[in-house]
């Protein structure tokens, strides 16, 4: 704790006292797996462009450059709507906001294969659904950060996120098996239509689990309520006005955590985005082996996050927040620029892909520590810091769908991925200047 006008303190978190009457219950859980099945999906959808990329530039006669726009489009409008999705989230309960968000995206990824190859302006429109898709998908990580702070305890937030965020590694390793293999046996646009119908699924089972608060469903025990209702910031409660956009905007910290996550967005986008391309076409691996090597660093994301999630929350109770949360993630991102750098100094393909698979495993151990930072941070407003943060991480990959060909075109692949190692080490240096506890006032919005 920081006593007032006095230096900043260790602080060791203590775990709410459990009921000794009743079991505690695990309905909490529950939401976060269905937070998990939903990032995986969003994932699929959001991954299948880059396992389609190919086949789409044969027909559609494009470009790297014009693919790095179509790879950007979605990023873009997934960037631009992450503060407005986290105040939403905020305002009508991230349960519902998820929901629409769902059918949303599942309906412009359908959209997508009705786009006729011949038409004038094809690829226009590809850029426009692609955007449009990407505004869809934006809900999604703001208004989950708003559910792990109404129901997870402040000490299981980084296991919480990190099992979130694991569906972005599950549904990065599922895309390009099954795209390449619906692909192989049919088409891109029948792997488009099957990603949708797979989302109107998870929409069916988000509808029916999830609810915005612990007391809003009644599968939650009292047990478990008081658990929950324990272990949360006082400031945590329900009613509270939200925190002014100009508070959050104009708050240093929001700021550094904003920078080193556009930074760390900056590098996952690689492998979103260019991986795929990079085995198949540069380093000359057939289509059926990249996709297999393809989906090593999305296994290695999933790994990775949740058990750096649990990691943190593990040391939070023995080295305090600062080491646990600032140090784990500064230290993941040191290590995941090494192992970018190392890449390009290896000759066989197959091993290159295990180093890189290791470096996107070592980003993503860093990954619960932001949103646990943030949701600590916010509070009740959790969804609009987490935002603000998130289109920082979304405008990096921006960056990086549209450069990367940019440099590889002009100084090789190796100077694409030496430049996202260097990124990795701002990133490190931004969290050594985080608070991990500050807490911004709600005030009127």
């Amino acid at each position: 704790m920081r006593p007032e006008g006095g230096p900043l303190m260790p602080e060791v978190y203590q775990e709410p006292d459990r009921p000794t009457t009743e079991p505690v219950g695990h309905r909490r859980w529950l939401v976060i797996l269905c937070s998990f099945v939903v990032t995986s999906v969003s994932y699929l959808d959001r991954n299948n462009m880059s396992v389609a990329a190919s086949s789409l530039q044969r027909e559609f006669h494009v470009t790297d450059v014009q693919l790095g726009a179509l790879f950007s489009a979605f990023v873009l409008g997934y960037a631009l709507m992450q503060p407005a999705a986290g105040r939403l989230a905020d305002r009508i309960g991230a349960a519902r906001a998820i929901a629409i968000a769902i059918l949303w995206w599942s309906a412009f990824t359908a959209l997508l294969t009705a786009v006729p190859a011949g038409l004038r302006g094809a690829l226009t429109l590809l850029i426009g659904v692609r955007f449009l898709l990407g505004i869809g998908e934006a809900i999604i990580f703001p208004a989950s950060s708003r559910l792990v702070a109404s129901w997870i305890p402040a000490g299981e937030r980084g296991l919480a996120t990190g099992i979130i965020f694991a569906g972005v590694g599950v549904g990065g390793s599922v895309a390009p098996p099954l795209i390449t293999f619906v692909m192989l046996n049919h088409s891109w646009r029948a792997a488009f239509w099957l990603c949708a119908v797979i989302g109107l699924g998870a929409a069916v089972l988000w509808i029916w689990v999830v609810r915005d608060t612990p007391r809003q469903s009644n599968q939650v025990s009292a047990a478990e309520l008081a658990y929950i209702s324990a272990g949360l910031p006082t400031r945590s409660g329900e009613g509270q006005r939200p925190v002014r956009w100009r508070t959050i905007l104009l708050d240093r910290q929001v700021a550094l955590l904003t920078l080193s996550y556009s930074c760390y967005g900056y590098v996952a986008y690689i492998f979103f985005s260019w991986f795929f391309k990079y085995l198949s076409d540069v380093r000359g691996l057939n289509l059926r082996s990249s996709a297999f090597y393809a989906t090593l660093p999305f296994i290695a994301m999933a790994i990775a996050s949740s058990s750096g999630g649990l990691l943190s929350d593990r040391l939070l109770g023995l080295v305090g927040k600062r080491a646990a949360r600032c140090g784990v993630a500064s230290a993941s991102l040191v290590l995941a620029g090494i192992f970018v750098w190392s890449a390009t100094q290896v000759s066989d393909t197959r091993v290159a892909a295990l180093v890189l698979a290791g470096g996107a495993g070592a980003l993503y151990f860093s990954q619960s520590a932001y949103w646990a930072i943030s949701a600590d941070i916010g509070g009740t407003s959790s969804g609009s810091v987490s935002g603000v943060m998130n289109m920082g991480c979304q405008l990096g990959g921006v960056v990086t769908a549209a450069l990367t060909p940019v440099i590889a075109t002009n100084f090789g692949w190796t100077a694409s991925f030496a430049t996202a190692a260097a990124v990795c080490v701002l990133g490190a240096a931004a969290w050594l200047f985080i608070d991990p506890f500050h807490a911004l006032v709600p005030g009127t919005a």
